[in-house]
């Protein structure tokens, strides 16, 4: 009896593995049972190793069929994730109202399978005919060992991610026509670094604008307030949106910044705060202008110079010596290679020669707080700004040790991005904090952030030192060919990890000023410095 039943299950096991070589390896499970006088066996086999052709074929048969069906709780159950599935399946359906669904596979690749939709989207009387192509892959489950869809939400639509649904209705904020400050349409094919924006500016103020939301399929992304519209369905009327921005100056700026990879900059108009261009070039599609937090480098030594001065430590024409190295808190400072000490270097000359030292040696001078004070009370850094769209507004801690040298020469904990950087310009050049704006304040009666400024002797030394480091210093070699008043500062911030130093430039020309960022860029006469000149050139 033992023995037959022991034939039985090594025959059974050979023929499965004979005849399942085509379709990944086996684990065979054996258990024996005895009772009594006699006893019984079984064996359990357990598939493993990458699906085959034909379980690919069968899976994505099955999934396809019921999502078809609009049987969410059937097709999820395919897959590896059935709880995640399930409730997008279902969201497809009760929420996006899509209906009449027919998916064609195509060639599998292995177990990667693409396929395309074909649907109908339906709301309150209108439909539309939707399509796409996707794909998904087939994996063995964990614990079933079955061949399963993997899971991910690109799978019902290749733009979702993690944390996305569909949604299909009356679109949450009415479209918006943005438009220039001359009255030029602002669209994202023309203008493809203000998709952000654009959508922010939509979010905010669709229903201020006066306009009508339209019917749309979109994705609604999980902690944003804008959706991303797929489809429409019925258009809306468009609200009429002036903005401060300048569409030659926006046209200059997404051409600058094409030339050099992860780079951001923003020109605002110093007379009145108005933000008339900003761009981003990046991999990431993080708006890196308004929102980065990054190391300014050398750039800061604008606010640092500013704060020399109104603390009496010294003045554009006074002592600011720059020597080989500086030691703070243990700490060596050094300049960039090639710049010759000078030990009776005047400030004026250590700023528009970029001189790391000469600034860090006032750190036994300064208070731990002056930096930060300076930075909150005369350039508005850290306030709370109210641009019209989000915005990161600087930072300048308070910090001892160390910090409080590096800060000085816009190290340490210091952070900014372009916007903030072109705002202390335009505060340098006119003396009066002007919060930057890129809709008027009084569209939606914000308040603006407040600083006292400073006084027309700073002013005058901050321009004349700016100047300089444009004619003669290490920004001239960048804006040589730019007529009229000028101005300019270079800067580079290393960060750990990276083989170059972030590259950062800021200048002025007449009644625009900007500020360029480029992540591992090098020096800020690099790539920063080319694109704050081009701007400048151009913004006109």
């Amino acid at each position: 009896m033992r023995s037959g039943v022991k034939g039985a299950v090594i025959g059974t096991v050979c023929a499965v593995v004979l005849g399942g070589a085509g379709y990944g390896a086996y684990n065979v499970l054996s258990a024996l049972h005895g009772g009594g006088g006699g006893g019984t066996g079984g064996a359990v086999s357990v598939k493993t190793g990458p699906p085959s052709a034909a379980e690919v074929k069968e899976t994505t048969g099955t999934f396809f069929a019921a999502w078809e069906k609009g049987d969410a709780p059937a097709a999820a159950s395919y897959t590896n994730y059935p709880d995640a599935a399930r409730a997008l399946l279902t969201a497809y359906g009760d929420d996006a109202h899509i209906t009449h669904v027919h998916i064609t596979p195509g060639t599998a690749t292995g177990t990667r399978v693409p396929f395309t939709v074909e649907a109908t989207v339906s709301y309150d009387g209108t439909s539309r005919p939707l399509s796409y192509a996707s794909s998904l892959s087939v994996v063995r489950g964990e614990t079933s060992h079955r061949a399963l869809v993997d899971w991910q939400p690109s799978v019902i639509h290749p733009r979702l991610e993690k944390g996305d649904t569909l949604v299909t209705g009356k679109a949450a904020d009415p479209p918006v026509e943005a438009v220039d400050r001359d009255g030029t349409v602002l669209s994202k094919e023309k203008y493809p670094s203000l998709g952000t924006v654009l959508d922010e500016l939509r979010a905010r103020y669709g229903d201020t604008a006066g306009g009508r939301p339209g019917v749309e399929l979109a994705i609604r992304h999980e902690g944003s307030a804008a959706d991303t519209p797929l489809l429409t369905l019925a258009k809306g009327r468009p609200g009429r949106l002036r903005t401060t921005l300048s569409a030659s100056a926006q046209a200059a700026a997404e051409t600058a910044v094409q030339k050099y990879a992860e780079s951001s900059v923003v020109a605002v108009k110093p007379s009145t705060g108005e933000v008339l261009a900003v761009a981003n070039h990046r991999r990431d599609g993080f708006d890196a202008a308004f929102l980065g937090t990054l190391a300014p480098g050398s750039t800061m030594k604008i606010v640092s110079a500013a704060t020399l001065i109104d603390t009496g430590l010294t003045t554009a024409s006074g002592p600011a010596p720059c020597p080989a190295t500086a030691v703070w808190q243990s700490q060596t400072f050094q300049n960039l290679k090639d710049l010759a000490p000078n030990e009776h270097a005047t400030l004026s000359e250590s700023f528009a020669r970029s001189c790391n030292t000469a600034f860090v040696k006032f750190a036994d001078s300064v208070r731990v707080d002056s930096l930060t004070k300076e930075a909150e009370e005369r350039f508005g850094i850290g306030q709370d700004w109210k641009v019209g769209v989000p915005s990161f507004d600087g930072r300048v801690p308070a910090s001892g040790g160390p910090d409080t040298a590096a800060n000085l020469i816009g190290q340490g904990q210091v952070q900014m991005n372009p916007l903030n950087m072109a705002s202390v310009t335009a505060t340098a050049m006119t003396g009066t904090f002007r919060q930057p704006v890129i809709v008027p304040l009084s569209l939606d009666h914000r308040a603006a952030a407040h600083a006292r400024g400073l006084s027309q002797s700073t002013v005058g030394q901050l321009r004349a030192m700016m100047n300089r480091t444009a004619r003669s210093g290490t920004a001239a070699g960048v804006m040589a060919g730019l007529s009229g008043d000028i101005g300019a500062k270079t800067g580079s911030a290393e960060v750990d990890g990276q083989s170059r130093s972030n590259s950062w430039f800021t200048g002025y020309r007449g009644d625009v000023a900007a500020a360029a960022m480029t992540q591992d860029g090098g020096h800020g006469i690099d790539a920063a410095g080319p694109i704050v000149a081009s701007v400048l050139r151009n913004a006109g």
